[in-house]
């Protein structure tokens, strides 16, 4: 990179326009003025108060923290299942089957979300939280397989032929050897489909019922002015919160490589 300027320059500008907006939340949470513009009128805290006092808020968050927990054990229950299946055996059409499982990570969620609604809608199954948990596993799955296979992956063959040669049973081993080595790629995945869930729009958007959810609910607010300073300072509190979830996930994912002798190659951080 040190000998091309261009792409230093580029680099630099892309990350800029990236990350500005994002930059910019904390400077108006704690303006002490509705209009989002500069100059900046002074430093409050009151728009933290506000979105303390808002029930509606509260009611949003505890359906999300339900939908987002809910999520993303399934995904990495179902995401444990296929890692272990996809680099421990082999059978017929191996590479279709995770290329579908893989599919919804690559796919518009605008189409996957009209989509499962059409199908839910056809089997006639009432819209509510619980088909928002389904979509939601849909999404994250595919992330959760990816962390996992690479956990998976760097798990030493001998260890489990000599659990075997010991007379343990394949239960037996998978859950005193296999599943202790894998476990930080087990949290990894966790908090990283937490953290997805939880952001989640367009599917929450598409298969809820009118309950309350957090990030239809931060969409919502936009709609009025004299809400959006509360809106930048609940903003200001996600980032934060996602950043230490992500720190928290790419610690554990190290972890689980170091632990088994891997060799990083790269992660979220």
């Amino acid at each position: 990179m040190s000998k091309s300027p261009s792409l230093k320059v580029y680099v630099i500008a892309y990350l800029l326009f990236l990350y500005a907006p994002i930059a910019l939340l904390p400077l108006f949470a704690f303006n002490d003025s509705r209009v989002i513009a500069f100059p900046l009128a002074g430093f409050t805290t009151n728009w933290f108060a506000e979105m303390w006092a808002d029930a509606n808020l509260f009611t949003a968050f505890r359906n999300s923290l339900i939908i987002a927990v809910s999520s993303s054990l399934l995904a990495t229950t179902l995401g444990v299942f296929a890692a272990r299946a996809s680099t421990r055996y082999k059978f017929p059409a191996k590479g279709a089957v995770l290329g579908l499982i893989m599919l919804p990570m690559v796919l518009p969620e605008m189409i996957l979300a009209m989509s499962l609604l059409v199908v839910l809608i056809a089997l006639g199954v009432p819209l509510s939280i619980f088909t928002i948990i389904l979509g939601h596993v849909l999404v994250c799955t595919p992330f959760a397989v990816a962390i996992l296979t690479s956990a998976f992956q760097s798990l030493d063959r001998s260890l489990e032929e000599a659990a075997y040669d010991l007379g343990e049973t394949s239960a037996s081993t998978f859950r005193l050897i296999i599943l202790p080595l894998v476990m930080p790629g087990i949290i990894s995945s966790l908090l990283i489909c937490f953290t997805i869930s939880l952001d989640e729009f367009i599917i929450s958007n598409f298969l809820g019922s009118g309950d309350p959810i957090l990030s239809v609910y931060i969409f919502g607010q936009f709609r009025f002015p004299a809400k959006v300073p509360a809106v930048m300072a609940l903003g200001f509190i996600l980032v934060c919160v996602s950043i230490c979830l992500l720190t928290i996930a790419e610690y554990f994912r190290r972890r689980g490589i170091a632990k088994t002798g891997g060799k990083d190659t790269g992660g979220f951080l």
